[in-house]
């Protein structure tokens, strides 16, 4: 069994409050869970306004399909234009480690 894990580091465009912020990152959150079957939730920077820390979590048998899988979160993310992506922190876990 294989575990990876995203975080994303992400710079929001012009939001002047939490909850214009909560109205940016719910949908980011909520498509991550629809369209891969991630467990993603808002986990870091909730207290500042323009920035934001979106963390999933992924198991898989298989380390191809996993990979593939987190390419496609980072690719959604990436292609979000409300939010600038300034980083992505990846790790992969085995049952073994």
């Amino acid at each position: 069994m294989y575990v990876g894990t995203l975080s994303f580091d992400l710079l929001l465009g012009d939001v002047h409050s939490l909850k214009e912020k909560r109205s940016l990152v719910r949908p980011i959150v909520a498509e991550l869970q629809r369209k891969y079957a991630v467990s993603a939730a808002e986990t870091g920077n909730q207290d500042l306004h323009r920035r934001a820390e979106i963390g999933l979590a992924v198991v898989s048998g298989d380390t191809g399909h996993l990979t593939d899988v987190l390419d496609r979160c980072e690719r959604l993310v990436a292609g979000r234009p409300e939010v600038e992506l300034l980083s992505v922190r990846r790790r992969l876990h085995s049952d073994e480690d």
